[in-house]
């Protein structure tokens, strides 16, 4: 089973895609892990940064209610 960023050939995760990123958060605002996500190790290091990135510029939300 492909995971999206393969599936769309994303080869570099934006912070300023805030709708890709979306994806790889729960409702709490929690990072969704690997397993669930169906990321490579690489890929998921990749979207942690990124959510970090978009988080401390105020993207997006580091907890939600």
């Amino acid at each position: 089973m492909a995971n999206i960023l393969t599936q769309n050939d994303i080869q570099h995760v934006d912070y300023k895609d805030v709708d890709l990123l979306k994806q790889f958060i729960n409702p709490h605002g929690r990072m969704v892990s690997r397993k669930r996500g169906g990321l490579t190790a690489k890929q998921q290091r990749a979207v942690e940064a990124a959510v970090k990135r978009a988080r401390f510029m105020g993207l997006l939300p580091y907890v939600q209610k």
